[in-house]
């Protein structure tokens, strides 16, 4: 009667802590793949926010240089009309010049009245000197006087004769030479200001070209400018859809912490409840009992000891607390499984089903690794026992045999068996 009582509190406890403490599997990635996803989204982030300030200091730069050109613009059109003045009144000048000229001409015309007027007056001289003896020097007027008288006489006129000349040659030279010093003065003014006049022509060419360059790079800048503003528009709303994206992530991590807490939780409690049952005289926790080849049975026997008192912990089972205390993912309990017959097998299952010979479940043997499509395609990885059966480290029992020919592994097996021990 005792022994009755007994079978059914085990049995009791064994169905309590499956239904109440049993955490169904949820199609959710991993925290560590969503931290992988949130820390590409953050690293992209970084690289289109150095993008934007690139941007910024390039809006910047030009807008110096624009500004800069501004300053340079206003200068050139300063002196654009500088220059026009200038031109103005050379052209005044010019003009001024040329009515002076005008007034050479009428003072060029009264000196030729007047050296004309001295022509006269030379000739007549010269007459009258003829007809008074000039075929004669003024030395032979003087020795031919009749006496002292007309000797004194006779050297007074040729004095006063010879004075008047003078006088007469020089005005006529002073006048010639005024004359040709008038026509060189205004000549060379007119040429001096016609210079002037050209260069300034020459250099408002010059300044107006100058403005043209300076304008049309100041154009090319506000083309640069709107294209680094549209750039930096798009990388903008590029970064707020990745900011979204982070915010999402973030906040699926959070979720997923709880979710993990919770799933350690029950397990916790699941394996409380087990280790009570387990002190129980009566243990119906399946085992594996292979008496296969020495490698095989060392493999699949392995976790013999971890049924009924361990919990599957996502990234356990690879340290030696960890280890000691039952703490295995799925990849790392047939990783340790395959160690302790000394194979070495990496801890993942994205490895492990490389790691082999592919085969196909008929041909599968105890000691094959097989594969499940769970959160992920190969998402679980367990060690095949033989009987359509597996040994594995399951989410919500921890190491345990689980079937795959019927229920819920039948339909996550996606028919993939590798073959590590030949």
């Amino acid at each position: 009667m005792l022994k009755r009582k007994l079978i059914a509190l085990n049995t009791a406890i064994i169905l309590g802590a499956g239904s109440v403490f049993a955490i169904p599997a949820v199609k959710a990635a991993p925290i560590h793949e969503i931290k992988d996803r949130e820390n590409d989204v953050a690293g992209n982030r970084t690289k289109i926010n150095g993008k934007i300030e690139n941007a910024n200091q390039e809006i910047a730069f030009l807008q110096e240089k624009k500004d800069k050109l501004n300053v340079q613009i206003g200068r050139i059109g300063k002196a654009i009309e500088d220059n026009k003045i200038k031109i103005t009144e050379t052209k005044g000048k010019i003009s001024d010049t040329k009515s002076d000229i005008e007034t050479l001409k009428e003072d060029v015309s009264k000196l030729q009245d007047r050296i004309e007027k001295r022509n006269e007056i030379l000739k007549d001289r010269a007459i009258s000197f003829q007809e008074t003896g000039g075929d004669v020097s003024y030395l032979e007027v003087l020795l031919g006087s009749s006496s002292f008288r007309d000797f004194v006489n006779r050297v007074g006129a040729v004095a006063t004769i010879v004075e008047a000349d003078r006088e007469i040659v020089e005005q006529h030279e002073a006048d010639k030479a005024e004359l040709e010093e008038k026509k060189a003065e205004v000549e060379n003014k007119l040429s001096d200001l016609t210079d002037n006049k050209l260069e300034l022509e020459g250099m408002m060419a010059q300044i107006k070209d100058q403005q043209k360059q300076a304008k049309n790079l100041k154009a090319e800048l506000t083309e640069k400018q709107k294209l680094a503003l549209a750039l930096k528009a798009n990388l903008q709303q590029k970064d707020a859809v990745l900011a979204a994206q982070q915010k999402k992530l973030q906040e699926d991590m959070r979720l997923e912490a709880k979710r993990q807490a919770a799933i350690k939780a029950a397990e916790e409690r699941a394996a409380k409840a087990r280790s009570v049952a387990s002190k129980s005289p009566i243990n119906n926790s399946p085992r594996v009992s292979y008496k296969g080849s020495g490698a095989r049975s060392i493999v699949v026997n392995a976790g013999n000891k971890y049924i009924g008192n361990s919990v599957y912990v996502f990234g356990g089972g690879r340290t030696a607390s960890d280890i000691a205390n039952g703490r295995f993912d799925c990849s790392a309990f047939t990783s340790w499984a395959f160690a302790q017959a000394g194979i070495k097998l990496g801890a993942h299952t994205d490895i492990q089903k490389h790691a082999g010979r592919q085969i196909t479940l008929s041909q599968a043997l105890p000691g094959d690794l097989v594969f499940f499509d769970t959160y992920k395609k190969d998402g679980h990885v367990g060690i095949y026992v033989g009987g359509g059966k597996f040994i594995g480290s399951q989410s919500s029992t921890g190491i345990a045999i689980a079937n795959m020919s019927s229920g819920y592994y039948a339909q996550k097996f996606n028919g993939r068996v590798v073959r590590i021990i030949e």
